[in-house]
């Protein structure tokens, strides 16, 4: 069982490709892998205790990990040495949205101003109304997935004695911000995909095909 953030660093790195909570294959996830104190507590007074939703910022910020929700609409961890595959395969799937959509106009937005919070970006984007969260979060979700929109940190707001409060807020970045343009990789969308499957069923015989499938594909 892992029980700090560096250690958890050092098993994305080795695995390379890790969903932060339940993935829907046992075992798969940065929840799974540490200790059980390090995973969600609620207090007696009503707060909360969460090492591990703690560790999000340090390792996206000192790990050099790619993190956002890219795993089936879910969050995670992917290290440098599967970011290339992973972007080559779904940005094929997902192709440069037009400027004149809706995701287009937000990637648009985020790349002008470097790094947004999620709140100022959907500010933005005009998603003030009543029930607009939830399609903007939608949108978001979509440009996570096709690896043109990424989390750089995590801001918390504080209370008057300078202590942080509540659960954060995303800063929102291009991965072209964040780590510069995608390393070069000379295998194709489909290549790149197998690659990863292979890779994900060698460190998971539990999981099935169609488990791996919809993680990845």
């Amino acid at each position: 069982m892992i029980s700090t953030c560096p250690e958890l660093m050092e098993a994305i790195h080795e695995t390379g490709l890790v969903p932060l909570l339940d993935s829907g294959i046992r075992g798969f996830s940065a929840d799974e892998l540490v200790a059980p104190e390090c995973r969600y507590v609620r207090k007696d007074d009503g707060s909360w205790d969460w090492p591990l939703w703690d560790w999000k910022g340090p390792i996206v910020t000192e790990g050099h990990f790619a993190y956002g929700k890219f795993f089936g609409g879910k969050a995670g961890f992917v290290s440098m040495d599967w970011w290339p595959d992973l972007c080559n395969y779904r940005r094929a799937k997902y192709p440069e949205p037009p400027e004149e959509s809706i995701e287009g106009t937000i990637l648009e937005i985020l790349r002008i101003n470097g790094s947004m919070i999620t709140r100022d970006l959907r500010s933005a984007c005009g998603f003030d109304g009543p029930k607009m969260r939830s399609r903007f979060d939608g949108y978001v979700t979509k440009l996570q997935m096709a690896c043109r929109m990424v989390t750089e940190d995590f801001v918390y707001p504080t209370d008057m004695h300078g202590n942080r409060y509540g659960w954060g807020w995303a800063l929102l970045t291009t991965p072209e911000h964040l780590f510069g343009h995608p390393k070069g990789t000379s295998r194709t969308p489909e290549e790149s995909l197998q690659r990863i499957l292979t890779h994900l069923r060698s460190i998971l015989p539990q999981a099935t095909e169609k488990q791996l499938l919809k993680l990845i594909a």
